[in-house]
């Protein structure tokens, strides 16, 4: 059947966006994000002075998102997925709430600890099978240069999945956290972190906390030696955050930060560090000063 002029069957504009979506909410982690993405790249689509010539615009589309993913990636000031405030239900859509369900926190989590060009280089490759020479494109590298930063970022997530860490190896990191902090020992520290480990903090923009991720064991060690250096009425205390053994941090008895471990093949390779008040205020409900 022949469409006049750039008339496409509805099912296949469906399809097209919901696989644009897919592909940015991969790279960012964050549906608000991917829906502006995706809108971005319908603008330039429109933009282009001779469009009706290209013969594919999905792969041209995909092209254009994973260029702006990037450059959002690349971004100095850009916060992690769990600053990016409420997004929408509405402008998320349905598509997008089951994705983040299937793909889940952790996953995302860890490839927020990729760097821009090994994490398009997987998610296209990997998850999307696009073309290599697609994916070259998008990248702006050659074949054979985003073959090995997908391998990179596989080797990267292999070694963050590792083996199930056992309550006892999640307690054994967790105090020695706590010690580290407690007198200052940064070269203990260190060793308790992967080389490549990488700090979280979410601020909610509401404190003063870093808004960019920290990575590299020396540097998140300086960063929890500052966050927990040992102040007047302030104390630090094992105790069970998502299930796992993690850390509570409280000043004049009120929690003020809470603070979580991954660990993998005995070495925490990420830190999770949450205080915005907004999401610690559930934590301060038995407290008899809560407000």
């Amino acid at each position: 059947m022949e469409f006049a002029d750039e008339a496409v069957p509805i099912g296949e504009l469906v399809d097209e966006r919901r696989h644009l979506l897919d592909v940015a909410f991969w790279m960012l982690g964050s549906a608000g994000e991917a829906d502006g993405v995706v809108d971005e790249a319908y603008q330039r689509w429109y933009a282009l002075p001779e469009r009706e010539a290209l013969d594919d615009p999905r792969t041209w589309l995909s092209r254009a998102v994973g260029g702006i993913c990037l450059e959002r990636l690349a971004w100095p000031g850009r916060r992690r997925r769990g600053d990016l405030g409420l997004e929408s239900a509405d402008a998320a859509g349905e598509q997008r709430r089951m994705l983040e369900r299937e793909v889940g926190e952790v996953l995302l989590g860890v490839l927020d600890a990729l760097s821009p060009a090994e994490r398009a280089a997987f998610v296209l490759n990997d998850v999307f099978g696009m073309a290599p020479r697609t994916v070259a494109d998008i990248v702006g590298q050659s074949e054979p240069e985003c073959s090995e930063l997908a391998e990179r970022a596989r080797q990267s997530l292999r070694a963050r999945r590792g083996r199930p860490t056992t309550p006892a190896e999640q307690d054994a990191a967790v105090r020695g956290v706590r010690e580290a902090c407690a007198a200052q020992d940064a070269e203990c520290l260190t060793l308790l972190l992967a080389s490549d480990a990488t700090a979280f903090f979410d601020g909610g923009g509401k404190v003063r906390a870093q808004v960019r991720p920290v990575h590299g064991s020396e540097r998140v060690a300086r960063s929890l030696l500052t966050l927990l250096a040992p102040r007047a009425r302030t104390t630090v205390d094992s105790h069970s955050v998502n299930g796992r053994t993690g850390m509570v941090v409280r000043y004049d008895q009120r929690v003020a930060a809470v603070i979580s471990l991954d660990i993998a093949n005995r070495r925490i390779v990420q830190v999770w560090v949450v205080v915005n008040p907004d999401k610690l205020r559930p934590w301060n409900r038995t407290s008899p000063s809560y407000r």
